[in-house]
């Protein structure tokens, strides 16, 4: 298994877009939280989320491909279940099959909820600082707000067994850990 360093390095070999960084490092975030709470390997999980969008670019023109291509690239890097649900976030895309295990619903929802808390701090004026799940509980009911997020994904984290306070106050804390890598001076 690869390293984080060499997952930074493969990262930014594929995807130059900061847009497409910040995601891929909050995703990360989401899911060494998630793997801590859950009580799995944060290692592991945190380098899926780091690389799940790995062929965003590369596919833009072929989204069928979404997801098939990072786990063709990750193939020997990352563990058989790591790939697999990298090939299953983006199963409506693709048709790779229905996510079926802990793991793949993790990394479903966690890469999803990263823009709505990313465009909900984008519009306070303290960025992620002081951020609640009752103010992301509203955003969701907005379905203007942030429209190209998928709640029905976001509420996939029941399929993992957290309800969704939990699971938003989860994210928000892991986001908030990286504030500064995602573009936010409200954190240290």
């Amino acid at each position: 298994m690869i390293t984080r360093d060499e997952a930074v390095e493969i990262l930014h070999e594929h995807l130059k877009e900061d847009n497409l960084i910040k995601h891929s490092i909050a995703t990360e975030a989401v899911m060494r939280e998630l793997a801590k709470k859950l009580g799995h390997n944060e290692h592991e999980w945190g380098l899926t989320g780091l690389l799940h969008d790995l062929d965003y670019t590369l596919t833009a023109d072929e989204p069928s491909m979404h997801g098939e291509k990072s786990a063709q690239m990750l193939s020997g890097k990352l563990p058989d279940y790591s790939v697999s649900a990298i090939r299953l976030h983006a199963a409506e895309m693709n048709n790779s099959g229905t996510p079926a295990t802990e793991f793949d619903y993790a990394l479903r929802c966690g890469e999803t909820v990263t823009g709505l808390i990313m465009a909900a701090g984008l519009v306070r004026p303290n960025g992620l600082q002081d951020m609640k799940p009752k103010s992301l509980k509203k955003k969701m009911k907005d379905k203007a707000f942030a429209a190209s997020v998928n709640r029905d994904t976001i509420r996939e984290h029941e399929n993992i067994g957290l309800d969704l306070n939990e699971f938003l106050s989860l994210s928000i804390t892991a986001m908030q850990s990286v504030s500064k890598e995602l573009g936010f001076n409200d954190q240290g």
